[in-house]
């Protein structure tokens, strides 16, 4: 008799430590890696998210994609109040306001879910580490030597921008403005900054605002992919063609027929769908601990190759995926079918 109880007592052990060992696989496989973009509706977002997709789901992971119907930093507190229910492993936010979103990303942190920001980036307080499109000095030294060009060196400028909380939109504002201070742009002066919001109606209307209120404009910088394809459709609708010009971030699906038609002699951009796969590897690394977000530390990012993790502008580190790569009718034909 006590023999067959030391065999089902061995029994219970083994079958209780081979179900630990089932839960802790499952588990390691069953991150939930979570972005959250800043609305729905968004193109270059939903490629964005696609890309995430993509790398978190070929490390063997779920991703699970967030975008509010509106561009505000309360409805994506909404949403990480629920992620931070659900019990992610990380959460990438895309952010809507600088500030506003830490108390509740801090939230999330102190529940030891992995928490970065991608593209618009939130306080350094908030996060771990940044996911960076490209240079906001060089994108902003950029945007403006276009429109000098197409401007021939003098007249009145103007800029749309998304919202006026956008992180990223305000950083390559400001190095607009300080680059305008440089002599060689002492001609040029940039006379508003719009905001669409990132929404297409509100962009049209700001687009048509600026012509209304500046009839002597030579050019608009559009930094957002909404901005600048609302901003394309009203300058086309208006025959503007060469009169008023438009440069920006722009995605080639979208702005191929105005860069064809002349309304866009060129624009800029870089990949949304690598930026949001350069996001998926960065929450895995920092979930597996091969990272932690200081100033040094390198990683793999799949397809993408290897990334050092660098200095923020805003005292934080960041991840830069590269240069803004320019589009114009030499190439547009090659993009136009990519994103």
């Amino acid at each position: 008799m006590k023999k067959l109880e030391k065999v089902l007592a061995l029994s219970l052990v083994l079958t209780l430590f081979g179900a630990a060992a089932v839960f802790a696989g499952s588990n390691q496989q069953g991150e939930r890696h979570a972005i959250v973009f800043k609305s729905t509706g968004n193109p270059y977002g939903e490629r964005q998210m696609g890309g995430f997709e993509t790398g978190i789901k070929e490390q063997g992971f779920t991703a699970i994609l967030r975008a509010p119907d509106l561009p505000t930093a309360e409805a994506q507190i909404q949403m990480i109040e629920q992620l931070i229910a659900q019990r992610v492993t990380s959460i990438c936010i895309v952010g809507n306001d600088f500030d506003a979103l830490q108390p509740v990303l801090t939230k999330a942190k102190a529940q030891g879910i992995k928490i970065f920001s991608l593209d618009s980036s939130v306080n350094p307080a908030s996060r771990l580490t940044h996911v960076n499109q490209a240079d906001s000095e060089k994108i902003g030294q950029t945007l403006v030597e276009a429109a000098s060009d197409l401007a021939g060196g003098s007249g009145e400028i103007a800029i749309l921008s998304a919202t006026s909380q956008a992180s990223n939109q305000n950083l390559w504002i400001d190095y607009m403005r300080k680059e305008l201070e440089k002599p060689q742009y002492a001609n040029l002066r940039l006379v508003k900054v719009a905001y669409g919001d990132d929404l297409r109606d509100k962009s049209v209307s700001e687009t048509e605002g600026l012509l209304l209120s500046y009839p002597n404009l030579k050019v608009i910088i559009a930094p957002t992919t909404v901005g600048i394809a609302a901003a394309g459709k009203v300058l086309a609708d208006r025959d503007l063609q060469g009169k008023v010009k438009l440069t920006g971030l722009g995605l080639p699906s979208e702005m191929a027929e105005y860069i064809d038609n002349g309304v866009c002699p060129y624009m800029y951009l870089w990949n949304p769908i690598d930026v949001g796969y350069l996001g998926a590897y960065v929450a895995t690394n920092l979930t597996s601990g091969k990272i932690t977000g200081k100033e040094g530390e390198q990683f793999g990012a799949g397809r993408l190759g290897s990334y050092t993790i660098t200095k923020a502008p805003d005292g934080g580190t960041e991840v830069l995926l590269g240069p803004p790569f320019k589009f114009d009718k030499a190439n547009i034909n090659d993009w136009k079918s990519v994103y």
